[in-house]
């Protein structure tokens, strides 16, 4: 077994019993009903409210008032019971309740009925759960819910009574007194730095907890230099991490100039390496590529989020830090996955999808995609979508290039399956030509199980409208040519299911017709280009069929494969491909 593999193991065992032992110390030390608060000697008091990015829709606020409650795909309706007593129909949908981020849809609608509602479904709470409850007082799911009881304060309290204040206040600070006891229980990432955000905010706005402000202000720059990497991205390298992560920063940067505090420079330097990441990910359609657990884009988030870009100005082309290389000419986007596997803690929602990559077209026509991250009932798909076969790059003997760890204990402790192994070494050359801007990395994510490496090479046309590549099989020993019987590949592309596809008469390629008529071609080289269907999960209206295209062979009989992608009947590149292959290294190993 390689050493690597063994501190891996290593590693994992050791996240398993400090994660127990953190999750028993946090709930004995924290648990509301072994830390009771003492008898305050005056009443506490709610001096700010910070301001909530999210988007709010007024309409939903009548459905609430009527007891119909709509999240992650499901419906409730009560009968006459408090919502907060009935059967849960997911885990997704509890959260989102227990959450309490529909309160700013009540919050839009600005009236007294509204406000009413809202502090009396508080109330229910309060009285049914706000002792205990074990979905409920989750750290991540209470982080979530402080920051909502914070941001609508305004709504709760306006007209409120004085005996409501008092029980909202004191709730409130309990339930801020036990996240500080079970914040390390968070997944760790980006919902552990959610929950100490959570505590930053309570700290400013609430009188009380004015004294630990310089205390979780220093907790805060710890967590955002440890989870936003010099070029912007999360450690967790998924994208959608970001946008959430930037929701919370920016209101927080607002908290602290009301309360007359320099913001910590560790968090303006998040802030400010974190929002080119928003046009990074961005394709010519405006939506987030999908990789590492990027669902449906959030275009209205995102758009709120670019408005505070002071700088704007194009995208970064290179990523280094997060594992990620952009490609955009003439209009034509490229984004390509050429990351390390993160590291164990922060890989619950990582992906084996080195070296895949997405292309959209001048047109702003999403061409080629990963399958991507559905909007509900993630838990169903989170398995297959995470799998090496789910993105647009090679697999080896239908494997993924990492292992997941499945283990109910580790799912348990940690709140996820980490990914185990995955590539290593993965190095990066890139060429911005005259006539193409040109991208070469390799991955040894099958080298230990297999004895192969995977190089991609993909030349991007400086009009945008042709994309050649090509995927070459090296022996991981350095030599020249593969031996290994275990072989057989599969050269995957997830196409957009906008995307209509005819198979060539040859069997060499394929017609890609978009929905505005664009007509792109695809063509290989040498070999066989199969049509079979495919799923898209990263859609707001839900999983859509769609269709991929494959090409299969064995290393040792068909090392390299050559494919194109260009518009219309154009011409690929062959001039600029062999000029490729002729000039430049190849990658070492």
């Amino acid at each position: 077994m390689a050493r690597g593999a063994i501190g891996d193991r290593a590693r994992l065992a050791w996240l398993l019993l400090r994660g127990g032992w953190r999750q028993l110390a946090g709930r004995l030390t924290g648990h509301p009903l072994i830390r009771w608060p003492r008898p305050a000697l005056r009443a506490d008091q709610l001096v700010i409210a910070p301001q909530d990015l999210r988007t709010a829709d007024a309409t939903l606020a009548g459905e609430i008032y009527s007891g119909r409650f709509a999240f992650a795909g499901k419906v409730v309706i009560c009968d006459g019971r408090s919502i907060f007593d009935m059967e849960s129909p997911s885990e997704e949908w509890a959260v989102a309740l227990l959450g309490f981020g529909w309160l700013r849809h009540l919050r839009a609608a600005d009236s007294a009925i509204t406000r009413a509602n809202g502090r009396a479904l508080v109330d229910e709470w309060i009285r049914l759960q706000g002792s205990w409850h074990a979905l409920a007082w989750r750290p991540d799911v209470l982080s979530r819910r402080v920051i909502s009881w914070l941001s609508q304060a305004t709504l709760l309290l306006q007209d409120a009574d004085l005996r409501f204040y008092r029980r909202f206040l004191r709730s409130l600070v309990r339930q801020v007194r036990y996240l500080r006891h079970t914040a390390a229980d968070a997944h760790r990432g980006a919902a552990h730095l959610q929950a100490v955000i959570a505590l930053a905010d309570a700290a400013l706005c609430i009188a009380s907890q004015a004294r630990r402000i310089r205390s979780v202000t220093e907790e805060l720059r710890h967590e955002l230099e440890r989870q936003i990497l010099p070029d912007g991205g999360h450690i967790s390298r998924d994208p959608d991490a970001i946008i959430e992560i930037l929701l919370e920063l920016l209101p927080l940067r607002q908290v602290y100039a009301a309360r007359n505090m320099a913001p910590p420079p560790a968090l303006l330097n998040a802030i400010d390496r974190a929002m080119p990441m928003l046009r990074f990910f961005r394709h010519s359609d405006g939506s987030f590529a999908h990789f590492n657990g990027m669902g449906p884009t959030p275009v209205d988030l995102v758009f709120t989020l670019l408005a505070y870009d002071e700088a704007g100005g194009a995208p970064l082309s290179n990523a280094p830090h997060s594992g990620y290389q952009r490609l955009e000419a003439g209009g034509g986007v490229l984004i390509v996955d050429v990351g390390r596997a993160p590291p164990i803690e922060m890989s619950l929602e990582a992906h084996a999808g080195c070296l895949a990559f997405e292309f959209s077209t001048p047109k702003h026509n999403l061409l080629i995609v990963n399958c991507g991250m559905p909007p509900t009932a993630r838990e169903d798909w989170r398995q297959l979508v995470r799998a090496t076969p789910a993105h647009s790059t090679v697999t080896l003997n239908d494997a993924s290039s990492a292992r997941f760890v499945t283990a109910p204990a580790f799912r348990r402790v940690l709140g996820g399956a980490p990914m185990l192994g995955g590539p290593s070494r993965v190095p990066v050359t890139r060429d911005d030509r005259v006539e193409a801007l040109i991208l070469r990395a390799s991955h040894d994510g099958y080298a230990e199980r297999f004895g192969i490496v995977h190089q991609r090479t993909l030349l991007l046309a400086a009009d945008g409208s042709q994309l050649e590549g090509e995927d070459v099989f090296l022996a991981a020993d350095g030599r020249p040519q593969v031996r290994s019987t275990r072989d057989r590949y599969a050269v995957r592309f997830h196409l957009h299911p906008s995307v209509k596809a005819t198979g060539l008469p040859d069997g060499h390629g394929a017609m890609l017709l978009a929905p505005d008529k664009e007509v792109w071609s695809f063509t290989v080289r040498d070999g066989r280009v199969d049509l079979e269907d495919s799923v898209y999960l990263a859609g707001a209206e839900g999983p859509r069929r769609t269709t991929q295209l494959v090409i299969y062979g064995h290393a040792r009989h068909a090392p390299r494969v050559s494919w194109s992608l260009h518009a219309g009947r154009a011409a690929p590149l062959k001039t600029a491909a062999r000029s490729a292959r002729e000039d430049e290294p190849r990658l070492p190993l």
